[in-house]
């Protein structure tokens, strides 16, 4: 019964709810007027949900035993509770923040954020090489731009970290043509010479490669989970089959009886 319990998608459905209200509480006890008029209100729910999130916890790892903790996404929320239940008091009041975790639980209850986050972890190391390959233009370009800049605009130039955090901003296109391009060409008219290539290389061609490794991740992930669903309905069908055809020697069998008798 309680394993019929655990895997019942109304159960899964009702604590897709309580983490989206637990969520909504959490944000409430950020605003001083509410928490001083209905902050016991608010803990008192917030200690009910929690108490609910452990009961569950406990019931998968009786049902599930050793494969729970098998189970990645498991040991995730399994974490996620145990944080939640360390005493937040003295030193370790910063765990109170941390609270806001139990929300990420909508990972582990939502199969398509689940895919998602698959084809995330499945992407990172092919996002390793992406990043190696974006530090080392980094640091290339870096050491150009403080060569060449650095002694008229030290604020953006002046060393190497200035230099390579003023690079990162242009990467990301926050500002950087009035900010910081347009000023630097006005004492080197062909500075854009170095910058155009730069956001070229960055901006469109290596962050578009981390696009296309997300994607290319996600797609196997979700090649993966249908081959795996193909292979479900195939077991499924062979037993069936197996069913049918002991069925039909067990009708064969009566006939064959019938006829003897008669």
């Amino acid at each position: 019964m309680l394993k019929s319990l655990i895997t019942d998608p109304r159960l899964e459905r009702a604590i897709i709810i309580l983490i989206v209200i637990n969520a909504i509480i959490l944000g409430l006890e950020t605003y001083p007027s509410v928490t001083a008029s209905y902050g016991w209100l608010l803990l008192w729910l917030d200690q009910i949900i929690l108490a609910i999130f452990v009961i569950e916890i406990l019931a998968r790892i009786f049902v599930q035993r050793t494969a729970f903790f098998r189970d990645a996404w498991s040991i995730f929320d399994f974490l996620v509770i145990a944080i939640a239940l360390i005493p937040a008091t003295g030193p370790l009041q910063v765990l109170r923040a941390l609270r806001i975790l139990r929300v990420l639980r909508l990972i582990t209850a939502v199969p398509s954020l689940k895919r998602v986050v698959g084809g995330l972890i499945g992407a990172l190391p092919g996002m390793g090489s992406v990043v190696a390959l974006l530090l080392l233009i980094f640091y290339v370009f870096a050491v150009m731009a403080t060569k060449l800049f650095g002694e008229d605009f030290p604020n953006y130039f002046g060393n190497l970290t200035s230099s390579i955090f003023t690079l990162f901003q242009i990467m990301t296109l926050e500002a950087w043509a009035d900010g910081i391009v347009r000023p630097v060409m006005e004492k080197y008219p062909y500075a854009w010479l170095f910058f155009i290539p730069y956001i070229v290389v960055t901006s469109f061609a290596v962050l578009n490669l981390f696009i296309g490794i997300v994607v290319s991740a996600m797609q196997s992930e979700h090649e993966a989970e249908q081959a795996e669903s193909r292979k479900i309905e195939q077991a499924e069908q062979a037993a069936l089959v197996i069913e049918l055809r002991a069925l039909r020697a067990e009708v064969t069998s009566l006939r064959g009886e019938l006829s003897t008798r008669k």
